[in-house]
């Protein structure tokens, strides 16, 4: 029950003591200069502590958005993602971190019950205005790759640490994105750009391509690649480190196969790196940097449009037009859903249509 007492300052002034003590839960105390502020306070107290509602409200006060995401960077950001028995890898948490700083350099000062919609909304357009170091903008997918780990972070802080009663982040609009970008080489394009390949002075830029080409491996897989991923006997590569946390193996086969063989007998000894950059100890041995050889190859073989990501929608595209189903292709490129293959339907077309055509004539015969 709620006690009020009335005592004076030293300058004479009253002030009213509410003290609200309830069986099970930790005794309030709040102290107000006029006693209607102190019942009403008294009141609405003691019902929110009863329904719950209390000491979420108090915790979301004592603790800054600073707080929440340290919390979760030191604590959540090491664990496995969800479905998923394997940890992020580092580039991945390091991604994370670096999106979650953004925030906090935004609105790390605020306690979580100041931390409005209407802020992060406020914060979420000034993200979108912001320009990056080629001078372009942020696209509304990267707004929303960044909206993705405080939403998370929020989450946790509701249900795992009752912080929050809710989170702010469930009364915000994430932007709409584009279409999926379908650039994809032609057969003319392909041959000129491997032909600029090795005409290069980087002499592994041309296995990259092959490699990003025939495996749709991302940049960062191939470059972290290293030589115990590497089973070249059953022709295949697992990736440990993946965007999305899980193992996947990789079927190798043709010329990047043999390239690879190859590769194999000049391979340096100092590094367990497929494709290490050049150092001399005691400088640790990097993954070799290919994005000026990389341009210089477009350059040469006179291909416009196109950016090192395009190499995987080309696989992708090159999978559908064989005749590989929409699951096929998620299973090649490592998706968890068909969402982010569904751009390359209308080149399986003619595929799909085979296949109706064939259960039609198993069904109803020629006729």
């Amino acid at each position: 029950m709620a006690s009020i007492t009335e005592h004076s300052t030293s300058t004479g002034a009253k002030r009213y003591r509410v003290e609200i003590r309830l069986k099970g839960y930790p005794a309030q105390c709040q102290t107000f200069e006029r006693k209607t502020d102190a019942r009403r306070w008294a009141s609405q107290t003691e019902a929110a502590i009863r329904e719950g509602r209390h000491f979420k409200t108090a915790e979301a006060k004592k603790h800054t958005l600073a707080d929440l995401i340290d919390r979760y960077t030191r604590d959540v950001l090491p664990r496995p993602p969800r479905k998923s028995k394997r940890p992020r890898g580092e580039r991945s948490k390091q991604i994370i971190k670096a999106q979650l700083e953004w925030w906090k350099a935004e609105l790390g000062a605020y306690t979580l019950a100041d931390v409005t919609p209407a802020k992060i909304v406020e914060a979420r357009d000034k993200l979108a205005r912001s320009t990056k170091r080629d001078g372009t903008t942020f696209s509304p997918s990267t707004v929303v790759r960044y909206m993705a780990p405080l939403s998370h972070a929020f989450g946790i802080a509701v249900r795992e640490w009752g912080w929050l009663d809710d989170s702010p982040m469930r009364k915000v609009d994430r932007p709409s994105e584009p279409d999926g970008r379908v650039r994809f080489l032609s057969g003319e394009e392909r041959t000129a750009l491997l032909n600029a390949c090795t005409e290069s002075k980087n002499p592994w830029l041309y296995i990259v391509v092959l490699l990003a080409l025939s495996t749709g491996m991302r940049k960062g897989e191939l470059t972290n690649l290293r030589w115990p991923d590497l089973d070249l006997p059953n022709r295949r590569i697992t990736l440990r480190e993946t965007k999305n946390g899980e193992i996947r193996v990789v079927p190798l086969a043709g010329p990047a196969l043999e390239a690879l063989k190859a590769h194999a007998k000049v391979r340096r000894l100092d590094t367990d790196l497929v494709f290490p950059a050049p150092a001399k100890p005691p400088k640790a041995v990097k993954p070799m940097d290919f994005r000026a050889a990389w341009e210089a190859a477009l350059k040469r073989a006179e291909i416009t449009d196109f950016h090192f990501h395009d190499l995987r929608h080309t696989t992708a595209s090159y999978l559908a037009m064989n005749g590989a189903s929409l699951a096929e292709i998620a299973e090649v490129l490592g998706h968890k859903t068909l969402a982010m293959v569904k751009r390359y339907a209308h080149l399986s077309e003619a595929h799909t249509a085979g296949v109706v055509e064939r259960m039609n004539r198993a069904i109803f015969g020629e006729g």
